[in-house]
């Protein structure tokens, strides 16, 4: 094959696979960066960046993981640069136990709770939730819970140990469980985060209490 029609095919296998995966990655930057202008650039730099080397990227293999990685890595070097964001440590040698989990590092066997609990819940307050997380939290939690990616790439996309993600994962869903169950509570509805029962099992023990104080 000439140079000229292999580069043919690259840019047609390009335009056929990767363009249809633009909206899913500028979902996922406005969750990064929290600004639409900001998205569309990260977004368009990712595209930009992907193009230059898709040559290199392996077909058959996890296109949109491969994107991800570089839209994630785009933004790290660049824009939590800009918006300079102090960076939130977290331990990166925590064991399973630790965590209290006993979820496959490399792959979730079933959905988490979280995830069921985002598919019942507005998007506009699962954004707002989400938003409130601190930022390494936030994208471990979306790239899991919204876009379904297993611990191991997450952990290929954010270049950090499966560890990392782990205890990402474990904080940023403690902390978005509150905040749904918080809402659950108000609108009187179960997530599947315990809030709810937990909140009318409180006022089944108060009646029965005033029932037997008569």
């Amino acid at each position: 094959m000439s140079d000229t029609a292999a580069q043919e095919r690259l840019e047609q296998r390009f335009t056929e696979e990767a363009l249809p995966l633009l909206d899913q990655l500028y979902g996922a930057a406005m969750k990064m960066t929290r600004n639409p202008q900001d998205a569309q650039d990260l977004v368009q730099e990712t595209f930009l960046k992907a193009y230059s080397a898709f040559a290199s990227f392996t077909e058959g293999t996890n296109l949109k993981a491969w994107l991800y990685r570089i839209m994630t890595n785009s933004y790290i070097n660049t824009y939590r640069k800009k918006q300079r964001e102090p960076y939130l440590g977290v331990v990166e040698d925590l064991e399973d136990w630790q965590l209290g989990g006993a979820e496959s590092t490399t792959a979730m066997a079933a959905r988490s709770a979280e995830a069921e609990a985002i598919d019942r819940t507005p998007a506009t307050v699962v954004t707002d939730a989400l938003n409130a997380l601190p930022e390494d939290f936030r994208i471990a939690v979306y790239l899991a819970d919204v876009e379904g990616f297993s611990y191991q790439e997450i952990a290929d996309i954010a270049e950090v140990p499966i560890g990392t993600v782990m205890s990402r994962l474990h904080r940023g869903r403690a902390r978005l469980r509150k905040a749904l169950g918080e809402y659950a509570g108000e609108q009187g509805v179960g997530t599947g985060t315990g809030a709810a029962p937990a909140k009318k099992a409180a006022s089944a023990r108060d009646t029965k209490s005033e029932e037997d104080a008569r």
